[in-house]
């Protein structure tokens, strides 16, 4: 697999407290959101944040992790729907760090078990490039379940 370089850029405007930036994708364009300190802090108001760009970084890492190793193991996923929640807390002597990301996952997988799924969730976490940098210096927890077909 080729080296993967993705690019974006934030321009800020004013004081870190009461300023605002808006970040783009760089590389492909195809999103410009406006961020504040204070979606980082307090109230989001319409404004993203670096965790929650974290959480929906993850959330897509594992959820293409989790639909190859599926489809690896023969049973190919017709729906996915996986929700990110990354933790941010004070840790004494290093300052406010990253300390946890969990992903849910729940899938419909026509064909597999809750084993088939518990063997390629755990494929998939070790896989997934953003659980490996995340773990790095903070936890990583993950839970998967089966949704019935429609």
């Amino acid at each position: 697999m080729p080296r993967i370089v993705r690019e974006a850029d934030i321009q800020w405007e004013g004081t870190t407290a009461r300023g605002s930036g808006v970040v783009r994708a760089a590389s492909s364009g195809t999103f410009e959101l406006p961020s504040t300190i204070a979606a980082r802090v307090e109230i989001h108001q319409g404004k993203t944040s670096p965790e929650e760009l974290l959480a929906a970084a993850h959330a897509t890492c594992w959820v293409t992790s989790l639909g190859s190793e599926l489809a690896r193991l023969g049973h190919p996923p017709e729906r996915m729907h996986l929700h990110c929640t990354i933790t941010m807390d004070e840790v004494e002597g290093a300052g406010h760090r990253i300390v946890a990301s969990h992903v849910a996952a729940t899938a419909v997988v026509p064909g597999a078990d809750e084993a088939t799924l518990a063997e390629a969730a755990k494929a998939a976490d070790e896989g997934c490039p953003f659980s490996a940098l995340i773990r790095a210096s903070a936890a990583v927890t993950y839970e998967a379940t089966l949704e019935e077909e429609r």
